[in-house]
């Protein structure tokens, strides 16, 4: 009797306990391994949301920094049109301010020439009017209508003479008031154009202004250089900030992935844990 008792059942029993522990076991190792990846997934997913933030920042003050170079720009650009304007209008006002001294220097000249001529006109017709008083003591016939003719003459060149220094005397304060002026208009007109050409490095106010700047030196070319490198700091921002985005976006995909590996397995242990505590 006793060689009919066999071990078999408690052997097979044994070994079926052993490989749902093995099985068990094996589950529970994949579950920690995906818990790691997770939580390493979930690590990178932090770091790369800090640094999108962090470079979302950068984006906002890059922008803000062109913003400004941009409207630097462009105000320089108004001021020396500006400053073009002043030093050509300047200019033709000089021109024309010379050319008003000339016409008023000339007019002093001829008014003056025309006193002279007064002045004489009425010595000779003093002398005239002398030498016809005397004819007239010794000749009466000589008419008296003559005389008060002379006297006439004499008096209406007294007259002219008073008139034209009037007028010489306006003519003179009208070309003080000229050259006062041309001072002035000179003055302005060389820093207007001393201006211009400091703001743009150009040669001369004739030429026409480069398209870019013909120096570095200049203050326009340092406002346009100020708008160019700001531009390429915001172009790199921004290009980074889409970097991090995608890296940002691959990594949360593969979160989520991690989760969803993490979550199966998870389900799987628990059912093989209660399948193994029911058999």
């Amino acid at each position: 009797m006793e060689t009919i008792l066999s071990p078999g059942p408690r052997l097979q029993k044994y070994g079926i306990t052993e490989k749902k522990k093995a099985e068990l076991d094996l589950l529970k190792n994949q579950v920690i391994d995906a818990t790691a990846i997770v939580q390493q997934q979930q690590t990178i997913v932090n770091s790369l949301n800090e640094k999108a933030t962090r470079y979302q920042g950068y984006l906002l003050v890059s922008e803000n920094n062109r913003s400004h170079a941009l409207s630097n720009k462009n105000l320089i650009d108004q001021v020396i049109q500006n400053a073009y304007d002043l030093a050509f209008n300047s200019r033709n006002a000089f021109v024309q301010t010379v050319s008003a001294t000339q016409d008023t220097t000339r007019v002093t000249k001829n008014i003056s020439d025309l006193i002279s001529k007064l002045i004489y006109s009425v010595e000779i017709i003093n002398k005239l009017s002398n030498l016809v008083i005397r004819k007239k003591a010794l000749n009466p016939l000589i008419s008296d209508d003559l005389i008060s003719r002379i006297n006439t003459a004499g008096t209406d060149a007294n007259n002219a003479v008073a008139l034209t220094l009037i007028a010489l005397k306006s003519t003179l304060a009208a070309e003080a008031s000229v050259l006062e002026s041309e001072a002035a208009i000179t003055l302005e007109s060389k820093q207007a154009t001393k201006l211009y050409l400091t703001l743009t490095n150009e040669k001369s106010l004739d030429t026409p202004l480069s398209v870019k700047p013909v120096s570095d030196t200049s203050i326009r070319a340092l406002l346009y250089n100020a708008y160019k490198n700001a531009q390429i700091a915001y172009e790199k921002a921004n290009n980074a900030n889409d970097e991090t985005g995608r890296q940002l976006s691959i990594a949360t995909a593969n979160l989520n992935k991690a989760q969803i590996k993490l979550q199966s397995l998870q389900a799987s242990l628990a059912a093989a844990t209660a399948a193994a505590y029911a058999s």
